[in-house]
């Protein structure tokens, strides 16, 4: 993969969709968790959240696809965003200041996707200090 400055993840339970990418050019990388999706049922006096434990293995890959983006914006739908975010903070902090920000993307397109990633980052470089 070549250098890019930006990277986009969108991510849910069944995939994390990775693109770098610069004004003329995005290259993507997807990554699927080892294991299928469980489905979780609640059962009356049972002990746990009815919610699946997360992924390390998945996140792990998902923070290798981002490898040494500078700007990573992170979507998706539901919580996989905030859990990747719970990982980071925990297992590659030195990703950390490179998080541009944590939103809620629905299901866009790859195209969608890329396209909101430059315009959100079109509009963040425009605030941030500028080098003489």
């Amino acid at each position: 993969m070549s250098q890019h400055f930006h990277a986009v993840v969108w991510i849910d339970h069944h995939q994390a969709r990775v693109f770098h990418f610069n004004a003329d050019d995005a290259e993507r990388a997807v990554v699927h968790p080892q294991h299928a999706e469980r489905h979780i049922e609640h059962k009356g006096n049972s002990i746990g959240s009815g919610h699946p434990a997360e992924d390390q293995a998945f996140f792990h890959s998902v923070v290798e696809a981002i490898g040494s983006a500078s700007a990573v914006l992170i979507g998706g739908p539901a919580s996989a965003k905030h859990e990747l975010f719970k990982y980071i903070q925990r297992h590659a902090h030195q990703l950390l200041p490179r998080i541009a920000a944590v939103e809620t993307l629905d299901h866009p397109t790859d195209g969608e996707l890329v396209a909101h990633a430059r315009q959100y980052f079109r509009a963040a470089d425009r605030m941030a200090p500028q080098r003489s």
